[in-house]
């Protein structure tokens, strides 16, 4: 079996990230190690179990690095947070302060909206549709 285990999101500070992924968000802190560089290994994942992707919160180390903070991905939506019920965890995060972008959509491939993180990336808050509702 393969799978993605990490991305790398840059941050501007290890402990600024943590708290907003793991209070606003609800993401789990999965490690934070201190590196023999003054650098730490921060881990944070949305799932409780640790079988998902986690993020790698990785503080920038120079000016380009930097200058990418909030905007790894040309403005646009680079981050799916996948969830099994979108109105508890819209609501959770609109009461966290999470910043919305724009108000819940239903389409055809589920319940979404639009939020940003701390540094402005964009994210899906995403629950998908059941199987059978996509089916043709």
């Amino acid at each position: 079996m393969r799978r993605v285990a990490l991305v790398t999101l840059v941050v501007d500070d290890y402990d600024d990230a943590i708290r907003f992924y793991t209070e606003a968000l609800g993401f789990r802190l999965a490690e934070d190690t201190p590196r023999p560089d003054g650098s730490r290994w921060v881990v944070v994942e949305p799932d409780t179990a640790g079988s998902g992707t986690g993020l790698l919160l990785a503080r920038a180390k120079d000016e380009a690095q930097r200058e990418r903070i909030g905007d790894q991905t040309g403005g646009r939506v680079g981050f799916f947070l996948h969830t099994d019920d979108f109105a508890r965890d819209h609501a959770r995060m609109t009461a966290a302060g999470v910043t919305f972008l724009e108000e819940p959509r239903h389409e055809t491939y589920g319940s979404v909206a639009v939020f940003q993180d701390l540094y402005g990336n964009r994210w899906d808050l995403l629950q998908p549709a059941a199987p059978d509702a996509t089916a043709q």
